[in-house]
């Protein structure tokens, strides 16, 4: 924010022609904004057929953090422009906060985004913000299909209070999970405690099902 000093926070793309590495920085040494504080990024590939990065542009820095996109080379060597906004902490109909006065407003982090498609092929993201001092997941929808948007915020969060960060895996028998962690005191000690709950992705929406237990 202004007259703030911030170290830069930036996420990385590691890249190799095997998925056992070994992984190496790609080859261009800036391939986000060197003037942006970011973090979170996730791969996709959009219709257009381009790779894309999707990552957190950090509200410490600009005040109403948001969600961002910048296109990656064909080869993944490198980024393509500056990138461009998708959308807003502010544009959460769900996550809340108050401000010095005690006025209830928008949340202002954004945090782990997580691009997906439903198996009838809308395209949703996954990501976090806060409600008070509790953290908490929601998910967009955009309505072009596309990482371009306009994105729409559904009105209630996905998942129960102090569930974040999510993001979606199949197992090795084809079942639907997203792993999420919430936050934990813990003997003193802040720590993130990691969670796996079961979806449904049939439909046009993410559904949440509840907790898995292996």
């Amino acid at each position: 924010m202004s007259g703030r000093i911030l170290e830069r926070r930036a996420s990385h793309i590691l890249v190799s022609d095997h998925p056992d590495g070994p992984y190496t920085p790609m080859a261009d040494s800036t391939y986000l904004p060197a003037n942006k504080s970011t973090l979170d990024g996730t791969f996709w590939v959009d219709k257009d057929g381009k790779p894309y990065l999707v990552y957190c542009h950090e509200w410490l820095q600009n005040g109403d953090g948001t969600i961002e996109r910048i296109e990656l080379k064909s080869d993944l060597s490198g980024s393509i422009g500056t990138g461009s906004l998708l959308f807003r902490a502010s544009s959460s109909p769900w996550s809340r906060e108050k401000d010095a006065n005690g006025t209830v407003r928008p949340n202002k982090v954004t945090d782990g985004p997580y691009v997906f498609r439903t198996q009838t092929g809308r395209l949703g993201m996954l990501w976090t913000s806060w409600v008070y001092d509790v953290y908490t997941q929601g998910v967009a929808y955009s309505a072009t299909g596309t990482l371009e948007g306009p994105w729409r915020q559904e009105k209630e969060p996905i998942t129960p209070p102090n569930f974040g960060h999510g993001m979606l895996f199949l197992t090795l028998r084809g079942k639907l999970l997203m792993a999420i962690h919430s936050h934990q005191n813990i003997n003193g000690h802040y720590r993130r405690v990691p969670h796996l709950f079961e979806v449904d992705d049939s439909g046009d929406k993410l559904i949440v099902l509840g907790p898995y237990h292996p």
